[in-house]
């Protein structure tokens, strides 16, 4: 994940949302989100 620009993770987290893929990897999503800090440009409330 680290190889993905902030956009493409950011539009891969909404996505894999939409499609409904496994908790486990919108988590994984979601703490790389955290981890670059972009927890601002993506609201991560209701996971």
């Amino acid at each position: 994940m680290e190889k993905l620009s902030d956009d493409l993770l950011i539009e891969s987290f909404y996505k894999a949302k939409e499609l409904k893929l496994s908790s486990e990897f919108i988590h994984l999503i979601q703490r790389e989100i955290q981890r670059r800090r972009l927890d601002k440009q993506v609201s991560l409330i209701g996971i």
